[in-house]
């Protein structure tokens, strides 16, 4: 019994009806321009927002999300396991405390998965613990929570209640019912109570008989419980009613000023982007002063700058942007950065984008004009590289050599952190395929954009050419500049900088001050076994020595993780792992990640009595899951 393989047998119709099925799924974001898109159920946003638009909401709003394009696993063989309930792996903790969901192999990650994390301590007692996360228990993406006491060596799952909010904002109605939900992120004030900020929003049309597609931002509340329960209803930070498709809000974060001295203290400061009609993707913030019950109307960050010549509208107008991240100095000042898309480009070769910030002073009132933090090059252009119908439309990071299983979406983003023995100090980490390690000179060439405009160089399926790096941008004055007058990415200080680091993938950071000033980094990482060469990840942490810009690295994962397979495409391989993945180090780190080690399991017939399967996938892959993970981790 234990080596029997049992295979499934898929009609040939059936595949061509997959086929077909996964044409109309990733065609639609196939091009960016200001041309409506027609074939996603948000049908007025423009192909430039559906490029920028999160993984999550993309997943959720496509008519092609329920799993039609989805392919099936080839050969099912008895693996009970122990139902992948908490186990940990090794030194390494599991944080989502659930068994796996039997799903139907048409929608693999659905009722299963969890990704896209957020962590944060309570100030006042570093042993309390709250993280968030994109949960598939119920089927669709919802906003998942746990909680630990004791440190991180054992944790509880918590349940939002965000099944409704009020429905006064959605045309009147006593109640606004939420298909779907994610994008989380967590904090605490100063006084006890942690904070979870989550996106809601509609799938609409074409995957439900619902046309509603509004969206909303809202705040709940753990009072005094450390993240064991939360208010209900959520408090609204920013709400959208849309039974057309023309908007959307998208990305949210969030930060407290859990500062006692500031002149702000325990404000709750939340970004997003805003996909608005006309096809821009502004940031705007809201903040509140009353613990989350009421939020300001909303503040524009992304305003105008010389920085911004080639807007979406007009001239000089910061409105092509995504991933915004807000943070604060002990001093109150408000520091927001973010992805902007507006830059000018040299030649038709390059294609650098820039990272910006705005500052507020008086509370989250009002910006400065965006300062620029510094230019990087995303990720390359997935099925360019990996094969027709990987992933397009969509940059993801390609491992080296003839394997192409590495097709998850991905994209470099920024992270930014004051130093708290130095509130001038502000420090932002991003991703960057065009490095001091990856250039021209060791065969990585930028090769302009691809139709879908995500980028193209030259080497990156070589091994030893193109590699992305986590790179550090620092200003000593309060934002007001950055490393002087250095923007090129080959000339700035690299964290994951270590021997075997050189030639291999980082992406996907997060940084942390500790309060004693030490700056802590944790990322995805290949440097690792044959990881850059078969698609394996790990986990590393890297912590500043000597200086801000000398970093020692660690490596937190006790195995590699394979490549994700959940959410899989036509070929078998997983295109969502997420978007981002979090980290909180007060005294010691805790990075929080999605980790891919536990097996997928599936329904299956032993002489016609039910039992359970794992699976192989068409790719040749085995079926794996998305669980949380962290450890406590001395900063190196």
């Amino acid at each position: 019994m234990k080596n029997r393989i049992l295979r499934i047998v898929i009609p040939v119709v059936t595949i061509a009806v997959l086929l077909t099925a996964a044409v109309a799924y990733f065609g639609s974001a196939a091009s960016v321009g200001k041309a409506k898109a027609s074939s996603n159920s948000a049908s007025g946003l423009t192909r430039l927002q559906l490029k920028l638009l999160d993984g999550l909401a993309s997943s959720e709003m496509n008519a092609q999300s329920s799993g039609a394009a989805r392919t099936k696993p080839l050969n099912y063989f008895p693996d009970h396991a122990d139902d992948q309930c908490s186990l940990n792996k090794g030194s390494n903790v599991k944080v989502n405390q659930n068994c796996l969901n039997l799903t139907d192999p048409t929608l693999q990650g659905r009722a299963q998965a969890q990704n896209e994390t957020s962590i944060a301590e309570d100030p006042l007692n570093p042993n309390h613990l709250v993280a968030s996360y994109n949960d598939y228990r119920r089927g669709d993406g919802t906003c998942g929570a746990d909680y630990s006491l004791d440190g991180g060596v054992h944790w509880n799952d918590s349940t939002l209640p965000n099944g409704f909010t009020s429905g006064a904002a959605f045309g009147g109605v006593l109640r606004q019912y939420w298909q779907a939900s994610g994008d989380s992120s967590v904090a605490w004030d100063t006084r006890g109570n942690a904070y979870y900020n989550c996106m809601a929003f509609m799938r609409g049309p074409g995957v439900t008989n619902n046309p509603d597609l509004s969206s909303g931002i809202f705040m709940f509340r753990s009072t005094q419980n450390f993240g064991a329960s939360w208010n209900f209803t959520g408090r609204p930070v920013a709400q959208d009613f849309d039974m057309t498709g023309a908007t959307l809000l998208d990305k949210p974060y969030m930060t407290v000023d859990n500062h006692v001295g500031s002149p702000f203290r325990d404000r709750i400061y939340v970004t997003y982007t805003f996909f608005g009609s006309d096809g821009t993707a502004k940031i705007f913030e809201a903040f509140s002063s009353n613990f989350g019950e009421t939020f300001s109307s909303p503040v524009l960050v992304s305003t105008t700058s010389t920085l911004c010549p080639h807007s979406v509208v007009g001239t000089g107008n910061c409105d092509a942007n995504q991933f915004s991240d807000p943070f604060t100095g002990s001093d109150g000042n408000l520091y927001v950065i973010y992805d902007n898309f507006n830059n000018s480009l040299s030649s038709t070769t390059d294609n650098h984008n820039q990272i910006l910030l705005s500052k507020s002073t008086d509370g989250g009132v009002s910006f400065s004009p965006p300062v620029l933090v510094a230019n990087y090059n995303d990720l390359p252009d997935c099925d360019t590289y990996q094969g027709a119908g990987q992933d397009p439309g969509r940059a993801c990071v390609p491992e080296k050599g003839t394997s192409n299983h590495s097709v998850f979406r991905a994209t470099n983003y920024g992270s930014g952190a004051v130093n708290p023995t130095n509130a001038s100090q502000v420090v932002v980490t991003f991703g960057s395929y065009i490095n001091a390690d990856s250039n021209p000179s060791n065969g990585c060439v930028p090769a302009g954009l691809a139709a879908d405009g995500n980028n193209l160089y030259t080497g990156v399926k070589t091994q030893g050419a193109c590699n992305n790096k986590i790179l550090e941008s620092i200003s000593t004055n309060g934002g007001a500049s950055f490393n002087g007058t250095i923007t090129d990415p080959t000339t700035l200080p690299i964290v994951s900088s270590a021997s075997g680091q050189k030639l291999t993938d980082q992406w996907w950071q997060w940084e942390s001050f500790t309060t004693s000033g030490k700056l802590a980094v944790s990322y995805y990482d290949r440097q690792y076994g044959k990881d850059e060469l078969n698609g394996n990840m790990d986990i590393s942490l890297s912590g500043s020595t000597s200086s801000i810009t000398s970093f020692a690295g660690v490596r937190v994962t006790s195995s590699s993780m394979p490549v994700p397979t959940e959410f899989p495409n036509a070929f078998g391989n997983g295109v969502f792992l997420g978007d981002y993945s979090g980290l909180t180090a007060v005294t010691s780190a805790f990075p929080l990640w999605m980790d891919t080690r536990s097996k997928d399991l599936f329904f299956c017939t032993s002489n016609g009595i039910p039992a359970v399967c794992g699976a192989v996938e068409a790719s040749g892959l085995i079926a794996n899951d998305q669980d949380i993970f962290t450890q406590r981790v001395a900063v190196p």
